[in-house]
């Protein structure tokens, strides 16, 4: 067993979580009255499950614009996008909801993990960077 020295040395479920629980324990990430009732995409039928779904968005979204810069908005309505079931017609894909996205990128924006882009989109700050390899660090990787 060895330990990790950067985000992209860990599996990414194990990262997620372990970051999730440390924006939580943080308490610098505010969440937004709506968190209980607000569905995460018109696909969906009911809101998440889980009440701490917020802090596991934010943590996989850090993690995505630590490993590609340059993702905005429009990007991650289409990566948290799902199928659309339409009854007794055919399903189709459908993007999530922006509002979610946005406001995550702001909170993170705050936090001064993310940056905007002059290219457009977000990027990662170099404080954001050691927060997330810290974390990173933290968790155990099994050695091959």
């Amino acid at each position: 067993m060895e330990t990790a020295k950067t985000v992209k040395d860990v599996s990414p479920h194990e990262f997620v979580k372990a970051y999730s629980a440390h924006l939580k324990r943080s308490g610098k990430m505010e969440l937004p009255h709506w968190t209980d009732i607000v569905k995460t995409g018109k696909f969906k039928e009911l809101a998440p499950y889980d009440p701490d779904w917020y802090f596991v968005r934010a943590a996989s979204m850090a993690r995505k614009i630590y490993l590609r810069q340059g993702i905005g908005v429009g990007g991650f309505r289409k990566i948290y996008g799902g199928r659309k079931r339409n009854g007794s017609r055919p399903p189709h894909f459908c993007k999530s909801s922006g509002a979610v996205a946005r406001n995550i990128l702001h909170q993170l924006q705050i936090m001064n993990i993310v940056d905007i882009d002059p290219k457009g989109g977000r990027r990662i700050t170099s404080s954001g960077q050691r927060d997330l390899d810290q974390v990173a660090g933290r968790i155990v990787v099994p050695l091959e």
